[in-house]
């Protein structure tokens, strides 16, 4: 039987980058491995240390979902009113405390994001390492990777600081790369720098640099343009103010205005590099792989168009090697999605997190081309008559026969996780889809919210997202366009940020309202939430115990997940 064959599973260049250069097990361009124990005093000399530096803050970047506690992808789909918590009827609850923002659901749990909060703050040591020592290096002559490199580089420290304040909110700023413990930053302090690095990485990655397939997973200046708008709209909208900082000394850094934004929306869409998939579903490995014999895709009916497409604008890489002695490449955090110790091709097992709100799924349309592209509906799928089916719901706290379809593990239908050809990827340790953070539908959203830009109006870019879902025109505004957003953007770690933005009280109505039935071990339950409780969260996550211990408590506890 010949095997479904295609660049769809190819490590990207970012990915293969960072695997060689932990391994060091090639000798290629790829092999980076040092031939003597670098240090800080004999490294950063010339662009090759400042190429392996670029490598190990995109693998630290990369280790948020390599190597992270809960993740922010996960933890915002069930803080929305997209899911509810899951996981195993017999696991602990710390979940259900993140899904209903309630510190008593698991009082024991007391540090539920420390392992998120130590890889970010290590990945942002990275960063910092690079920049403090970029004047040391000798860039050579008039060569443009001075600017591309700490481009980059700034870039993934903005991503990392966007991330960590969105979660936590109150957090200490270091630019530097220094170990000390110091008060939290105003978070508009810590926005400032997030709009300084991004508008340098924006003014200093060519505009030609890092577009090939052989680059993917390298930042580009258009992903940045993009980021930008969505750090732009998160703020305002949270905060209510325009972003800057004033310090003590009366300098004002980070402002950004609405037509910077909206200049930067139109390079992109003007740059033609960028379009919409044409098939949404094809977008998704589990929506558009078609199962051949037993451990193979069917060649002609599987339409996946591929983690290099031209929709996908930034996405974190990963490859299906990591294992249990120290190598963190995969990721790790797309095992808790997967159906509950559940194989039924293309769908992988996995832990049953995030299951799917049916109050979420009933928001598409029936003739929504996107709602059995995003949403795994077990009955009409057919999954409930497999015979691991009934095992598989007992087993289950929050099921409701609906799971997230865009990022599901994969297996053949002889069970194997498919993130290898031949079947041997371990099914928790070596997933390998990518985490798309922007696509271009995204950007088509944010220039209808925005208004439009020169070379696309408002309503040419709502059109264009809804025409591809098979949904007709509907006038431009602000309410079609959130709306639209969470049909196009659902299940992929954005909804909750869409709600937070528009006011603490309209997340806190829109989780309320996904209250509803489900099944704790195939027994009847309801998963209910209490406004007030969400409220006073204020969207932000719990600051883990420990931390705050280590910190000689100059680190605050979050309103409402004190003891």
């Amino acid at each position: 039987m010949k095997r479904f064959k295609s660049n769809i599973f190819s490590l990207g260049f970012a990915a293969a980058a960072l695997l060689s250069m932990t391994t060091g097990c090639a000798e290629s361009f790829l092999d980076v491995e040092s031939k003597v124990e670098s240090n800080t005093e004999n490294f950063y000399k010339t662009e090759g240390d400042a190429w392996r530096a670029l490598l190990g803050c995109y693998d630290g970047w990369r280790q948020i979902s390599s190597n992270p506690g809960v993740g922010i992808m996960v933890a915002a789909n069930v803080l929305s009113d997209e899911c509810y918590g899951g996981t195993g009827a017999n696991d602990g609850f710390g979940y259900q405390a993140m899904d209903q923002f309630d510190q008593s659901v698991s009082p024991a749990d007391q540090n539920i994001y420390e392992q998120d909060w130590k890889v970010y703050y290590a990945a942002v040591y990275r960063c910092n390492e690079l920049c403090d020592h970029e004047n040391q290096i000798n860039w050579e002559g008039e060569s443009q990777n001075r600017g591309l490199y700490m481009g980059e580089c700034r870039a993934i420290r903005a991503l990392l600081y966007f991330d960590m304040v969105r979660m936590w909110g109150n957090i200490p700023l270091f630019l530097e790369a220094i170990n000390e413990n110091r008060t939290p930053n105003d978070p508009a302090e810590v926005y400032a720098a997030i709009v300084e690095d991004m508008k340098y990485a924006i003014a200093n990655i060519p505009a030609d640099a890092n577009l090939n397939k052989s680059d993917n997973g390298r930042i580009t200046k258009y992903a940045m343009e993009a980021m930008l708008a969505r750090v732009y709209l998160y703020y305002t909208g949270y905060y209510g103010k325009d972003l800057g900082y004033t310090n003590a000394e009366g300098v004002t850094t980070g402002t950004l205005t609405k037509q910077e934004v909206l200049d930067g929306l139109d390079d992109i869409v003007k740059s033609g590099n960028f379009a919409l998939v044409p098939e949404f579903k094809n977008l998704w490995p589990a929506a558009s792989l078609v199962p051949l014999g037993a451990d193979a895709w069917d060649p002609i009916l599987s339409t996946y168009a591929g983690q290099a497409n031209s929709e996908c604008m930034l996405q974190q890489k990963f490859t299906p090697t990591q294992d249990y002695n120290g190598n963190g490449d995969s990721n790790r955090w797309l095992v808790m999605l997967g159906m509950r110790s559940l194989n039924f091709a293309p769908y992988g097992k996995g832990w049953g997190a995030a299951t799917v709100c049916p109050s979420y799924a009933n928001k598409f349309s029936a003739n929504d081309l996107r709602l059995t592209a995003s949403v795994i509906n077990t009955a009409a799928e057919g999954v409930s008559a497999s015979s691991d089916y009934t095992n598989s719901v007992k087993d289950w706290r929050e099921f409701t026969g609906l799971c997230i379809k865009k990022y599901s593990p994969i297996a053949f239908a002889n069970g194997n996780n498919a993130w290898k050809e031949d079947g041997t990827a371990d099914f928790q340790t070596q997933n390998s889809q990518d985490y798309v953070l922007m696509r271009y539908a995204d950007v088509l959203l944010m220039i209808a919210e925005m208004g439009g830009v020169p070379s696309k109006s408002a309503q040419e870019a709502l059109d264009e997202v809804r025409s591809r879902a098979g949904m007709a025109s509907v006038p431009v505004s602000k309410e079609s366009v959130m709306e639209e957003r969470a049909l196009e953007l659902a299940f992929e770690g954005i909804r909750y940020w869409d709600l937070l933005r528009q006011g603490v009280d309209v997340l806190a109505d829109a989780v309320c309202a996904s209250a509803g039935p489900v099944q704790n071990a195939g027994n009847n339950a309801t998963v209910s939430y209490k406004r007030e409780k969400i409220i006073e969260k204020k969207g932000l996550f719990q600051i883990p115990y420990n931390q705050i211990v280590l910190s000689n408590y100059t680190l605050k506890q979050n309103p409402g997940w004190e003891n």
